[in-house]
């Protein structure tokens, strides 16, 4: 996995990203791998995965692609706006998020973002606009 400045001293296991078990897989600036497991923390009353679950994985994957592509000395990136289509329910076993950039502007970042099973297929789509805000 390509080393990133920006997750440096963070412990992730005290943020979202660990509570819900998210792996980073791949990172760089064309493309983030995240791995989430379809369980207990993930799923909603019913037994499916929950749709807030696959938001947050999907936010997860290209809020770092976001950061691997900025100067984290002198920018920061913040979400904007997510949508999500949930295509397929799942029960259990993992999910894979897999980001890619659409539009790497001067102050947006437009990130595409397909979660699919062990088996590739599609359980959720998603696009996030990432905001790139320079410190002050």
């Amino acid at each position: 996995m390509e080393h990133i400045d920006i997750l440096n001293g963070i412990d992730l296991d005290q943020t979202l990203i660990g509570a819900l078990g998210i792996t980073l897989e791949e990172i760089t600036p064309d493309q983030v791998v995240c791995k989430m497991p379809v369980g207990p923390k993930t799923i909603q009353p019913l037994g499916l995965l929950h749709g807030g679950a696959s938001v947050a994985l999907a936010e997860t994957a290209a809020s770092i692609g976001a950061a691997a592509n900025i100067n984290p000395e002198t920018h920061f990136t913040a979400g904007l706006e997510i949508n999500a289509n949930h295509i397929r329910g799942k029960r259990d076993g993992e999910v894979t998020a897999t980001a890619a950039p659409l539009h790497k502007g001067r102050t947006t970042m437009v990130w595409d973002i397909k979660i699919t099973d062990e088996e590739n297929k599609l359980i959720c789509v998603s696009r996030c606009t990432m905001a790139v805000v320079a410190k002050k």
